[in-house]
């Protein structure tokens, strides 16, 4: 089992930055793929970037350009900075671990970006 911790978000104005980041309980060299997802109010939850064990990333058509997602696999921690913020990015953003055993979920970060 795969335990996640989320940190980084925040209230930011429109046009700015921030970054999350996801640590996790064991090493992610062995996580297939961790990826960060969000869900804002009345909304089902959505994809925003992944990358792969290899290092490989897919983002959201929303956030190209202006989200990077990046792991370092010492620290087990995956990192999405956030940049050019927009006030349609307000949501809860998570992490997820796909591993051979299933999906671990982390608790969520909040990311409100202000008009």
């Amino acid at each position: 089992q795969v335990q996640l911790v989320e940190s980084g978000g925040g209230l930011v104005q429109v046009g700015g930055s921030l970054t999350l980041s996801c640590t996790a309980s064991s090493s992610i060299f062995s996580i297939n793929a961790m990826g960060w997802y969000r869900q804002a109010p009345g909304k089902q939850r959505e994809v925003v970037a992944v990358i792969t064990r290899g290092g490989s990333t897919v983002y959201a058509g929303s956030v190209k350009g202006r989200f990077i997602i990046s792991r370092d696999n010492a620290k087990n921690t995956v990192h999405l900075q956030m940049n050019s913020l927009k006030p349609e990015d307000t949501a809860v953003y998570y992490c997820k671990a796909g591993t051979i055993a299933g999906d671990f979920w982390g608790q969520g970060t909040q990311v409100t970006v202000s008009s």
